[in-house]
């Protein structure tokens, strides 16, 4: 608690009236609407792709599943900086494949994307291994379809794997830089996220400024936080009469 009760008190130092001069200004409030719409859209998409992948490496059998599974991990050790090079040179004016979103809010889809699918596999694949594959056959047995049987045994199973990969995507996406300071092109209004107008901030001599927004940003991802486990609550209270 002492680094963000350091953080708030950095935000204030300034007063009051400068920390809300701060986080409204129109330069903050824009690089703040994209950062939370982009980490939603991006928390939303890898829920369902990352469930996809978490299933298919869970249940389906074929070469070179274990590669494929050791590639999930790459971004979590691979150097955010060095994600941002990697994809510029893939989707960046030189694209061998010939596609060219670099410095447009697509590229900062495509890169948050990269960052956080593994967050959402990573919780959900091991739920889908502990599930009891005789429920699904009892089901089955009883006449309940594949999607039934989806739709009813396994979903409210993997619920709450779901629901965290979704939160920990979306807190990583809201703070995140590396992979966006290079592929973004940081323009104001258009495509500067808050962790690089923050940093901006810092480098133009405001730290109280960028403390103001730093702070508006913490109190979003806890808000998703507390919420996303409300719902986790709420979906596992059978489990817990």
């Amino acid at each position: 608690m002492l680094p963000i009760a350091a953080l708030v008190w950095a935000s204030r130092s300034d007063g009051t009236q400068a920390f809300w001069g701060s986080v409204t200004s129109p330069q903050a409030v824009a690089a703040l609407k994209l950062t939370v719409g982009a980490a939603f859209i991006v928390a939303v998409l890898n829920a369902v792709l990352g469930t996809i992948t978490a299933w298919v490496l869970v249940r389906d059998d074929f070469r070179g599943k274990s590669v494929i599974n050791s590639i999930i991990d790459l971004p979590f050790a691979l150097p955010t900086i060095v994600a941002g090079l990697t994809l510029l040179a893939l989707y960046g004016p030189k694209s061998p494949i010939g596609i060219d979103i670099a410095f447009t809010r697509t590229a900062i889809l495509a890169a948050l994307m990269f960052v956080t699918l593994p967050f959402v596999v990573r919780t959900v694949q091991p739920v889908l291994t502990e599930i009891d594959k005789e429920m699904e056959e009892a089901a089955k047995s009883l006449g309940a379809s594949e999607l039934t049987t989806f739709r009813r045994v396994i979903f409210p199973n993997i619920l709450p794997g779901i629901l965290s990969g979704f939160a920990l995507a979306f807190a990583k996406a809201v703070g995140e830089i590396g992979s966006l300071v290079i592929i973004s092109g940081n323009l104001p209004y258009k495509t500067e996220v808050s962790s690089v107008f923050i940093l901006g901030q810092i480098e133009s001599g405001n730290p109280a400024g960028a403390a103001a927004v730093a702070v508006v940003l913490l109190v979003i991802s806890f808000a998703i936080l507390l919420g996303v486990g409300a719902i986790r609550h709420f979906t596992t209270r059978h489990d817990r009469a």
